[in-house]
């Protein structure tokens, strides 16, 4: 049996090589690829508003969540002034550029490669804007490796923590437990990496990706963890960057610990954190995920308008 999965056919693109698709009247979207610091291309898609545009958002996904993901969030964006910026890390979706199991990727190079290399290209994209950062879980978690973090004024993080087993509650911490301590091992050591979409977990990891998840969930302050091992230069204790934290009650990931226990990893980071529930807005359900789906946007529009409120407000 083959177990080897085959990237999807993708060009190696400059950031300046472009394929335009109209997404209305007012605003045009247009896909482009993004070369890391790794010689890596990461596939992206631009939003640009056919206004003049001073405010330029990246989106920053979760672990293993493809941009498409984010289209309906970005549009909406783009639909209120700002330009837009979506992108697959490094050996997920359209950036898949190997054999999945000859992916070298890791969280680290994420951070410290695809991060930083998106953010460029949002300056080149969007000239004479100021520049933000939407993370969604792992694209918050990560912002402590880019070393162009000074580029970013504003940070709006959604259901960003920890994401530490031991501070979540029954039953979803033992589901947690046999993903992180016995799936994860036994498919990077049989597949050569993890087959995460098989548990509803996303895309497909490649193992280094994989391994480090494991790792910084098993311990207090995510990617803590790792300092003085695994990485030795990070800007943590510097970044003094706003921030507006979004969190809800009902996040079996991100519940209101483990956003704290992220939170103090940015020693200097001025963060007003926002813990919700559903329930307030009449929906019986958001989590980690259905912030960005359109479903929660139609029946809560007030949540999405929180990213517009807190953009508007910043320089």
């Amino acid at each position: 049996m083959d177990n080897t999965r085959t990237p999807p056919s993708i060009g190696r693109l400059s950031s300046r090589d472009k394929h335009h698709n109209d997404a209305g009247a007012d605003i045009d979207t247009y896909s482009l690829s993004i070369m890391t610091a790794r010689n890596h291309p990461l596939a992206a898609t631009t939003y640009r508003p056919k206004t003049q545009v001073k405010t330029a958002v990246m989106i920053a996904p979760a672990t293993g969540i493809k941009r498409q993901f984010y289209h309906n969030f970005a549009t909406y964006l783009a639909e209120n002034g700002f330009g837009v910026l979506t992108f697959d890390n490094e050996g997920v979706g359209e950036s898949l550029s190997t054999d999945l199991a000859k992916c070298d990727a890791s969280l680290i190079s994420w951070g410290r490669h695809d991060m930083p290399a998106v953010l460029d290209a949002l300056q080149d994209e969007f000239a004479d804007a100021s520049y933000h950062l939407i993370g969604h879980s792992a694209g918050g978690q990560l912002l402590g490796l880019m070393p162009n973090y000074k580029a970013i004024t504003s940070v709006f993080n959604v259901a960003c923590s920890s994401g530490c087993i031991k501070n979540m509650n029954m039953p979803y911490k033992l589901k947690a437990m046999g993903f992180m301590d016995a799936f994860i091992p036994l498919a990077n050591l049989t597949l050569g990496y993890t087959p995460a979409d098989k548990v509803g977990m996303g895309e497909p990891l490649p193992r280094g990706v994989a391994r480090q998840w494991r790792e910084w969930c098993n311990g207090s302050g995510y990617i803590k963890t790792a300092f003085g091992k695994s990485i030795h230069t990070h800007f943590y204790d510097e970044i003094s960057t706003p921030a507006l934290w979004l969190g809800f009650s009902d996040d079996d990931i991100a519940n209101s610990e483990n956003m704290d226990d992220m939170i103090r990893v940015f020693t200097k980071m001025p963060v007003e954190k926002r813990f919700l529930d559903p329930k307030e807005f009449g929906l019986s359900h958001i989590g980690h995920m259905r912030y960005f789906s359109s479903k929660t946007h139609a029946k809560a529009p007030e949540l999405w308008q929180m990213a517009v409120d807190w953009l508007d407000k910043q320089p």
